[in-house]
């Protein structure tokens, strides 16, 4: 049975007390890999966005540049490791020889890994993968992107409307793009769904150099500057290994 049979099956209700319990088992060995694989990886900067825009696009250029300044900052580029603004991101933190990983999920329609990745994690399950994107994430770029993108924005907003994170700075970028999502919000706003500070969850622009500086004001008034986050070392007797960068080949 395909993966995207067995999740279809899995979501589809009530199944035998067997079948749920080797559908948990195998959820949580989902998510122990990607906890060894992660341990060791710097601060990370998650950049989402379609993965459907091709090298000539002003939004791949954009991540591309975007990405440079975070990697030349410390941070290692996340993505989800396939094409589009992914690739973009991921090729941009290798342009300056920074660390670039990738987070995928197996489809139907199988997307192969970008070629500017140190290493890449393929998950089966969707809210597996959004954990170890948020879990290892220290901020959100936010390029123009479908469904996937959305779901993964808005999941974002959520947990930090609620408070279940706090201090994560969330940057759109692509003011015309995200326009007409603004005047949604504003309704929202106006209607009472959401509250008037909630629009203060994220910043929308279209300079990558405003954007950074944004991230970095806000992460350095948490953690400080620069950034104090706990390192830890491997241990040689679990079998660990640190990530290392990867150097592109020259043609």
């Amino acid at each position: 049975m395909r993966q995207d049979q067995k999740e279809e099956e899995f979501l589809g209700g009530r199944r035998s007390r067997f079948k749920e319990f080797t559908s948990l088992l195998a959820i949580v060995i989902e998510f122990i890999h990607g906890f060894r694989k992660l341990h060791f990886v710097n601060p990370c900067i998650t950049v989402f966005g379609s993965a459907r825009f091709g090298e000539d696009n002003v939004y791949y250029k954009s991540a591309s540049a975007f990405s440079q300044l975070a990697a030349q900052k410390g941070f290692t580029i996340m993505t989800g490791g396939g094409p589009g603004i992914m690739e973009a991101a991921n090729r941009g933190a290798k342009d300056v020889s920074g660390k670039s990983i990738g987070c995928s999920i197996a489809l139907p329609e199988e997307q192969e890994p970008n070629p500017y990745l140190d290493f890449n994690i393929a998950m089966e399950h969707f809210y597996v993968r959004k954990v170890l994107l948020l879990k290892y994430s220290y901020a959100f770029a936010v390029f123009p992107g479908g469904f996937g993108t959305m779901d993964e924005l808005f999941e974002t907003l959520t947990l930090l409307q609620t408070k279940k994170i706090s201090n994560f700075p969330v940057v759109l970028f692509g003011k015309e793009y995200w326009s007409k999502l603004l005047e949604q919000t504003k309704v929202m706003q106006d209607i009472g769904t959401i509250s008037k500070t909630d629009l203060d969850l994220f910043l929308v622009t279209d300079s990558v150099i405003e954007g950074m500086a944004y991230i970095n004001t806000k992460l350095e008034t948490t953690y400080g500057a620069p950034l104090l986050i706990r390192t830890t070392k491997s241990k040689w007797w679990l079998g660990e290994k640190e990530i290392t960068a990867k150097k592109q080949k020259t043609e």
